[in-house]
């Protein structure tokens, strides 16, 4: 029979392990719980998403946030994706592409910042568009068809990109110190996307600089959000705008963008120069691709959404 130190020494070392051993479960427990739920499980699948929230930005522009599955779920959308919307609408299937202003940063719900393109409004645009205008009738509880992630471009972080040619290709990996972006309209949810996964990670030394196109200055999405990056981290992140009608005071460019703004405000092409474009089909073929085809930036070292 064991002295009483010994029996002692024992029990305090037993109760040292087991409190150890405790510790080390309840420390997997937390994280296993603590671990965000990955909504997009499946590109294929569709899911169900409720509106809780519908915000006014300006007259055709709305913000609609959806709740995910539950409260710690996050969307899980890779840096450079989007995600399409579906619905039924007059008898039809309306598939339309979005690029959340959310991020994974965001638990239990998804935020999309919507133009609304109204009916009549448009000449040669009648019918407005059959998306927006859905999504601007929904009521506080509706559901939407979400599916994805989608697209052929992903940032991996630190000017690392992984970009496949085509959909039936292997992705090809581009490093980029610069990143050149040219914006229209709504094109500048992804731009806004990857600005901010960049520039909340202070070790990821990629410096932005970003032409935004728009009709007018009431038109510029997303502008207080863009200005708010640019004021803090002005080093990192430049911005232009370009509108086709300017306001009195107007202290940015006017008309379509061209060779002289593109020279003027985004980096000069180089082999670490990576240029980006989102906006309507015209812009992009009639006024980037020339102007940049002009100033020799590489085709091979541009990406298209």
């Amino acid at each position: 029979m064991g002295s009483p130190v010994t029996s002692g020494v024992l029990v305090a070392v037993g109760v040292v392990v087991i409190t150890a051993v405790g510790i080390a479960v309840g420390n997997y427990i937390f994280k296993r719980k603590k671990k965000p739920k990955i909504t997009l499980q499946n590109p294929n699948e569709k899911y169900l998403l409720r509106l809780i929230d519908k915000t006014i930005i300006n007259h055709n522009t709305r913000k609609f946030r959806f709740a995910l599955p539950s409260r710690n779920s996050v969307l899980g959308l890779p840096i450079g994706k989007h995600i399409y919307l579906s619905a039924r609408i007059d008898g039809n299937l309306v598939v339309r592409p979005y690029t959340p202003v959310s991020s994974d940063d965001d638990k239990g719900f998804v935020d999309l910042v919507v133009k609304i393109y109204f009916k009549g409004k448009h000449p040669n645009f009648l019918e407005g568009g059959k998306m927006s205008q859905y999504l601007d009738n929904l009521a506080i509880g509706d559901v939407v068809e979400v599916r994805g992630p989608s697209g052929l471009l992903v940032y991996e972080g630190k000017g690392k990109f992984s970009i496949q040619p085509d959909k039936k290709s292997a992705p090809e990996v581009k490093l980029a110190s610069s990143i050149g972006m040219i914006a229209g309209g709504t094109g500048i949810t992804p731009m806004l996307q990857l600005i901010r996964a960049i520039l909340k990670d202070p070790s990821d030394t990629t410096s932005c600089s970003l032409l935004f196109a728009n009709q007018s200055a009431a038109d510029i999405l997303l502008r207080d959000d863009l200005e708010e990056l640019q004021a803090r981290y002005p080093e990192r992140f430049k911005l232009w705008f370009t509108v086709d009608t300017a306001p009195e005071g107007w202290e940015y460019s006017t008309g379509f963008v061209d060779a002289k703004m593109i020279k003027d405000y985004l980096p000069a092409p180089a082999d670490d120069v990576l240029i980006l474009l989102c906006g309507p089909p015209a812009m992009v073929q009639f006024a980037c691709i020339p102007n940049l085809d002009k100033l020799g930036y590489q085709q091979k070292l541009r990406f298209a959404y």
